[in-house]
């Protein structure tokens, strides 16, 4: 996250506010999953949990900076020809 920082205070408003709710939603998703909750009982287990959060947080980040570079590199071509090869890629 800090190798790649973002370019402007919009990008990086829209990767911590990604990071935060996939810490959220997908850390809490995760954990109740794989039925962690009891790790809560102790102090190491809180700060396991919360590393299992952030670690959930980071593809939010990614996905954020993914995004921001291919808008960025398709500036200035139309919103057809932005379909045209995404319909190619998928």
């Amino acid at each position: 996250m800090c190798l790649t920082t973002p370019r402007s205070p919009r990008e990086w408003a829209v990767g911590l506010i990604s990071t935060l709710v996939g810490s959220f939603g997908g850390g809490a998703s995760l954990i109740m999953h794989l039925q962690l909750q009891t790790w809560a009982h102790t102090p190491i287990g809180l700060v396991a949990l919360l590393g299992v959060a952030f670690a959930c947080g980071l593809p939010g980040w990614a996905a954020v900076r993914f995004l921001f570079n291919y808008i960025e590199k398709r500036r200035n071509a139309d919103l057809a020809d932005v379909v045209k090869e995404i319909k190619e890629v998928l």
